[in-house]
């Protein structure tokens, strides 16, 4: 059979016999020649060759190239200036631990779904969670979604095969006793100021640590959300929230405001002394000893110290935030309201997130029902 041409019936394409179940594909775009190898039967040779000429005429032929998955994304990682610095950081970490060694040497044009249930199922063969396999399918798939825009392949073959499922965990919070009561024992620490607006905000440790003097405004018991300190490698910056939700302004509660104009006070003290001067507007609220940005890491560990050493429930500092979701959810707050102080994109992200906190409240739905039948 070696050498013998097997010709489709519209002369738009052919096969050449290569070897034992090896052959050569042959067609035509835009007048140009075009050949690929293909191994299997002949039955699924020429349903390749009639997928290659479908896409010319669909217009998503790709040029055939020998780049592999590793190289690529790389590449992509390395020069995507659509990616913020943390997140390009974030993914070159997924990238070179969890993708590249296990499909880094796989042609980009030959990836296969099979390749991807592999590659899932020998990750949490090897003890991964779920959650990071997920994580790292979806730094694949942005990924080859940009390949697809470049017509370097046809189609996105991460969008065939979902990531593992993942458990949904309840967020770890602080209760209402046990807010006031942490409080408590770190009032006489550097921390108490902000552990304080995180809980009376659900702000994020970044907006914190980006919030300028400018954007609090004590008289009026409001705060607002227009940036945040972003950490990596290369350093700190600051840079606007992620979406429009992001920038949203905050009411204050009373007690709050106190704490924040004493450690204002504090602060000028510490500033004088260390000769850094009078706070500007631009200035921010929260800096290290040196007068310098607070980078978010270190605020996690300050505080994961501080709950060692004051023997505080074991939460992270993100947990302030969920504590400050759940005690307006339990207070009966509405949903939309809770959403727009999260900064989250829509009520359905906070429901998808506190659903369980809602449920624990159906008793209030209950009781007004009660009331209204009493009434009857």
């Amino acid at each position: 059979m070696a050498g013998r041409i097997i010709r489709r019936d519209h002369g738009d394409g052919g096969i050449d016999a290569r070897g034992l179940d090896r052959w050569r594909l042959r067609w035509r775009v835009d007048g140009k020649r075009l050949t690929k190898s293909f191994h299997g039967s002949i039955s699924d040779a020429r349903k390749e060759l009639r997928r290659l000429i479908k896409n010319a005429d669909d217009g998503q032929h790709v040029v055939p190239t020998s780049l592999t998955i590793a190289d690529y994304l790389r590449a992509w990682l390395d020069t995507d200036r659509g990616i913020s610095p943390k997140t390009r950081e974030r993914y070159q970490q997924l990238a070179e631990r969890q993708i590249i060694p296990h499909l880094g040497r796989t042609a980009l044009q030959k990836l296969r779904p099979s390749h991807v249930a592999e590659w899932h199922a020998s990750l949490l063969a090897n003890d991964l969670a779920a959650r990071t396999v997920g994580h790292a399918h979806r730094v694949l798939h942005r990924g080859l979604e940009r390949a697809v825009a470049f017509e370097i392949i046809s189609r996105n073959i991460a969008h065939v095969v979902p990531p593992p499922k993942v458990e949904r965990a309840e967020v770890a919070i602080l209760s209402a006793d046990q807010i006031a009561e942490a409080m408590r024992r770190i009032e006489d620490h550097p921390l108490h100021p902000i552990a304080a607006l995180a809980v009376a905000t659900g702000m994020r440790r970044g907006e914190i640590c980006g919030l300028a003097w400018s954007s609090l405004d004590l008289e009026g018991a409001m705060v607002r959300v227009e940036c945040s300190l972003e950490e990596t490698a290369a350093g700190l910056r600051i840079k606007p929230p992620k979406t429009r939700y992001g920038l949203r302004i905050i009411s204050l509660p009373k007690s709050t405001v106190a704490i924040l104009r004493e450690h204002s006070r504090r602060q000028l003290e510490q500033r004088l002394l260390r000769g850094c001067g009078r706070p500007e507007a631009k200035d921010l609220v929260f800096t290290l000893a040196d007068c310098s940005p607070y980078p978010p890491d270190k605020l996690s560990r300050d505080w994961g110290n501080l709950v060692r050493d004051r023997k505080l429930p074991r939460v992270m500092f993100h947990a302030l935030r969920h504590s400050h979701a759940s005690a307006l959810i339990a207070a009966g707050v509405d949903i939309v309201t809770v959403s727009k102080r999260l900064g989250h994109g829509s009520p359905a992200i906070t429901l998808g997130v506190y659903a369980h906190l809602f449920n624990k409240t159906d008793d209030i739905a209950a009781q007004a029902i009660e009331r209204v039948l009493g009434s009857s």
